[in-house]
C-alpha cells in the first residue's frame, strides 16, 4: 500500500475524475493531498510545471487532467484535444521523473483501442488497427501519454504506470448537450424535455452503438487499488465488462426522468465504434471489480444533477454552458 501520511497530488483535481479521486483519497484517510487552480498552474507549460514540482515534492500522483469530451467536442476541435493533452501528460511525467516521484497513475481512455477491435477489448490490441475517426486525435494524445510512463519505465526504472477507464460518469460530469459525453447529454436533454414538456427527445445516433458506462466513484476507487497493487509495464483496462445499447441507455434513462417522452434517433448524426466494451480480466485477477450497478449509478448522477441545477433556470437566460453551473457548486 503507497504511504497514507505521504504527499500526493491530483492533476486534474475538478473534473470529473479527479474530483472522484479526492473523495476517495480522503475516505482511505490521506492526510497531504495538494492540488493547485489552472490559474494558478498551467499544466501545459512545462517550466511552470518543473517550478511547482520542484517546491511540491509530491510523493505520488494521480494524473487524471485532460481535455475530454464528446463525439461532437471530438469532432469539432481536433487541434485541441491532440496538443492539449500532449502537452498535459508530457510535463507532469517529465516533472514527475526530475523529482522522483515514488509513484504515478495515468489515465488513458478505452477510445486508445481500434474501431474493429475484437471485443471484449483486450490490452495486447493497442496498436493493432487504425483509430475510430471521431475521436483519433484525442485517442492518439493518450496513447503518446501511455508509452511515455512505459518510456520512463523502461529507461529509468520509475514507477509509472497505466490504466484505461471505460465510458465515465457520475457526479461532476459535463452535462453540455454539444461537448459532454451520451449519458449526461441525454440526461440532460431528457430533464430539460420534462421542464418544457416536449414529447420527443432526440438522440443522436442509431441507437445501436453499444458502450460500458463505468461510475467515476468505481473508477477512483480501482485507481487507488492499482496504486497500492499493481506495478509493471503494460496498461490496464478498467470498467464493468458489461455493454449496453445507446437505445437502451436512452431508455434507462427517459424511464428515469421522462418516462412520457417517445425516443426520436437522429440517424444523420455519427454512431462512433459499433461496440466498445472491455475485457477486465486481468484488473479482476488481481482482485477488484465495480460495485455501482448503472441504474442505481443513473439515479444518483441524477439526484446530483438536480442539486447542482437549483438556480439553472435563472442561470440559463444568462449562460447555458454546464461547466458555469458545476464551478458554482463545487466552489461553496
Amino acid at each position: 500500500m503507497i504511504d497514507r501520511q505521504s504527499s500526493v497530488f491530483v492533476a486534474g483535481h475538478k473534473g470529473l475524475v479527479g474530483s472522484a479521486i479526492l473523495r476517495r483519497l480522503d475516505s482511505a484517510g490521506f492526510s497531504d493531498v495538494r492540488v493547485v487552480e489552472r490559474k494558478d498552474l498551467d499544466l501545459r507549460d512545462q517550466s511552470a510545471v518543473n517550478a511547482w514540482f520542484e517546491t511540491e515534492r509530491p510523493k505520488y500522483v494521480f494524473l487524471v487532467a485532460g481535455t475530454v469530451g464528446g463525439i461532437m467536442a471530438n469532432s469539432t476541435r481536433p487541434a485541441d484535444f491532440i496538443y492539449d493533452n500532449l502537452m498535459i501528460h508530457g510535463t507532469v511525467v517529465h516533472a514527475s521523473h526530475r523529482v522522483g516521484v515514488e509513484k504515478l497513475i495515468y489515465l488513458g481512455s478505452s477510445c486508445i483501442y481500434p474501431r474493429e477491435a475484437d471485443q471484449p477489448i483486450i490490452e495486447d490490441s493497442l496498436l493493432s488497427g487504425p483509430l475510430e475517426p471521431t475521436n483519433e486525435s484525442y485517442a492518439l494524445a493518450k496513447i503518446a501519454g501511455i508509452k511515455l510512463c512505459e518510456g520512463f519505465r523502461r529507461q529509468y526504472g520509475d514507477d509509472f504506470i497505466s490504466a484505461m477507464p471505460t465510458n465515465l460518469y457520475g457526479p461532476g460530469d459535463n452535462f453540455d448537450e454539444m461537448n459532454g459525453h451520451v449519458l449526461p447529454s441525454l440526461m440532460r436533454r431528457f430533464h430539460e424535455a420534462k421542464d418544457e414538456q416536449q414529447e420527443t427527445v432526440e438522440v443522436w445516433g442509431s441507437g445501436k452503438a453499444k458502450r460500458e458506462f463505468l461510475h467515476v466513484d468505481d473508477l477512483a476507487d480501482a485507481c487507488l487499488f492499482l496504486m497500492d497493487n499493481y506495478s509493471d509495464l503494460e496498461h490496464i483496462n478498467v470498467g464493468t465488462g458489461i455493454d449496453h445499447s445507446i437505445k437502451e441507455l436512452a431508455e434507462n434513462i427517459r424511464d428515469l426522468i421522462y418516462p412520457e417522452a417517445e425516443l426520436v434517433f437522429d440517424t444523420s448524426k455519427p454512431d462512433g465504434m459499433p461496440r466498445k466494451v472491455l475485457n477486465v480480466s486481468k484488473l479482476t485477477e488481481l482482485g477488484w471489480k465495480a460495485k455501482i450497478p448503472l441504474l442505481e449509478g443513473l439515479s444518483s448522477t441524477y439526484d446530483w444533477f438536480r442539486t447542482a441545477t437549483v438556480s439553472y433556470t435563472h442561470l440559463r437566460a444568462h449562460e447555458t454552458r454546464h461547466d458555469l453551473v458545476c464551478r458554482l457548486l463545487l466552489e461553496k
